[in-house]
């Protein structure tokens, strides 16, 4: 008797999850919905384990909804294949359903056009993405805030206005956190007054916040890979956020070359007609370690004497900001690539 190979796919939602399953050929086995729930994952690891041994599993959302499934998954042993939403243009020919993306996956995962082990999610580097998460958050509603308070600043009344006229951000915040205001003044004076120190304490809250969050980052990178913080124009942020596109399990990048691919500055060609040396940004990839290494040149163009030779050098050569700003990318990528920690 044939044993039949069975590759899973799933169709992953909050509720619910839409399972497929094929043969090695790709011929389709059955399709299924099982509930998002511990139960779930086991019922539907059953129901593929029901047509043969299986293989691989291809899910989609592996960092979302299908990040419980995915770490299931992976806990008693099936590869685990992150799969990315069907083509556009098969979508447009076939329509869009479940059970269709669940199919679409489990072949996408049998022909290897999906083959991309997702980050287990299971570590220190879990830890650091969640504290970005809070981090982010914190800056960008101190952002807000301060803008919140400078525009009630200038719309206050003349007493308000000549107070804190001219002040420095840091001098703002302050000074109006520490306003007593008092009741027999003006009532939209002192109402005014009273707000604006709210606002300021939230932001000197918020500051606080991002501070001990910088230090727990900070005693979790130097636990993993402290030398990474001792690149030119690396900080606590741009190391945990590199980290993290790295995940817990970095094993799944086999080369320096999947490093840069994973984190968008893996050079594209542009080729057309004569022109036969051209290159075009890359879309794809992680966006936050692409923007991370983005703020790592920036810095380095600013104020390291090394990158500023390089950057004369490629601009005598007729290079745009933008293409030597892709070139150093890629090279601050190689370079953070031996600090990452499976290479320690």
């Amino acid at each position: 008797m044939r044993i039949v190979e069975v590759t899973g796919g799933v169709d992953t939602h909050a509720d619910n999850h839409m399972a497929a399953a094929v043969d090695q050929n790709g011929g389709l086995l059955g399709i299924e919905s099982f509930p998002a729930t511990e139960t779930g994952f086991e019922d539907l690891l059953s129901w593929l384990a029901g047509f043969g041994p299986v293989v691989r599993v291809g899910v989609e959302g592996t960092g979302s909804w299908g990040v419980g499934l995915a770490r299931f998954l992976t806990s008693v042993g099936v590869e685990v294949i992150e799969v990315d939403r069907p083509n556009r243009q098969k979508r447009r020919k076939e329509g869009k359903s479940d059970p269709t993306d669940a199919v679409a996956a489990a072949r996408a995962a049998l022909s290897g056009e999906a083959s991309v082990t997702p980050k287990s999610r299971n570590g220190v580097m879990e830890e650091m993405r969640v504290l970005l998460v809070a981090r982010r958050s914190a800056r960008e509603q101190r952002s807000q805030t301060l803008n919140q308070l400078r525009h009630l600043v200038f719309c206050a009344p003349e007493a308000i206005q000549d107070r804190f006229k001219d002040r420095p951000k840091t001098g703002l915040v302050s000074e109006a956190a520490n306003m007593r205001p008092r009741q027999g003044s003006h009532p939209i004076t002192y109402r005014t007054n009273l707000v604006i120190r709210g606002l300021a304490r939230r932001i000197k809250h918020l500051d606080a916040e991002m501070r001990t969050i910088d230090a727990t980052l900070r005693s979790l990178i130097e636990e993993t890979a402290p030398s990474l913080l001792e690149m030119y124009g690396v900080g606590v942020d741009t190391a945990a956020t590199l980290l993290v596109t790295a995940g817990d399990n970095p094993e799944r990048l086999h080369s320096e070359r999947s490093w840069a691919r994973l984190c968008g500055v893996s050079p594209i060609p542009a080729n057309s007609g004569k022109v036969t040396t051209k290159f075009r940004l890359n879309r794809a990839g992680d966006r936050q370690a692409n923007a991370a290494l983005y703020r790592i040149v920036l810095t380095r163009m600013s104020s390291h004497e090394e990158t500023r030779r390089y950057v004369a050098r490629r601009r005598d050569k007729g290079l745009s900001n933008p293409e030597i700003m892709r070139c150093l990318k890629r090279y601050v990528a190689r370079q953070a690539f031996k600090h990452l920690p499976h290479m320690i």
